[in-house]
């Protein structure tokens, strides 16, 4: 099953929530600062101890206080043109998450805008990569309850018109 959804993914009852994490991992603004605000400080500590992600990978922690079991901290690209490999590397983000949660067994996972925020990837050609990446994915491995969780009605809008077209 694959949706789209208004609401703050830091509150998402899945197994797997994705984090729109910078190379860090040691929280940000945005998603990333929410999601790292609601696990608690044992969610730094665990990130501390990763020594950072590359752009276009992803690794996973715990959940802590979450309600999701694990999170997922999936690198993005910042936009600088769309002529440096950023679409490729979006798409990574979303193959990496999805291996990573079918490897931990996850039936159900949600997943921000990654890279739209503050890294300034457009919205809707990465919706576009998104929802592609993930069809593709779920066309193989099968079963996996996969939530797009949007923070606004703009977002929530592009990918419910992706969603509809693809049915």
């Amino acid at each position: 099953m694959l949706r789209a959804v208004s609401g703050d993914i830091a509150q998402e009852g899945v197994d797997v929530i994705v984090n729109a994490a910078n190379t860090t991992l040691l929280g940000g603004g945005g998603v990333d600062g929410a999601i790292h605000r609601a696990a608690g400080p044992a969610l730094l500590e665990e990130c501390r101890a990763l020594g950072g992600c590359p752009t276009g990978q992803a690794k996973v922690t715990k959940g802590h206080r979450l309600g999701a079991r694990w999170v997922v901290h999936a690198v993005g690209p910042v936009w600088k043109g769309g002529a440096r490999g950023e679409d490729e590397l979006l798409a990574c983000c979303y193959r990496n998450a999805l291996r990573l949660a079918l490897e931990l067994g996850a039936k159900s996972v949600a997943f921000p805008a990654i890279s739209t925020g503050a890294y300034a990837f457009p919205p809707d050609r990465a919706a576009a990569i998104a929802v592609r990446e993930v069809r593709d994915f779920l066309q193989v491995a099968g079963e996996l309850e996969v939530r797009f969780v949007c923070f606004d009605a703009e977002t929530l809008g592009i990918y419910e018109r992706l969603l509809q077209a693809w049915e």
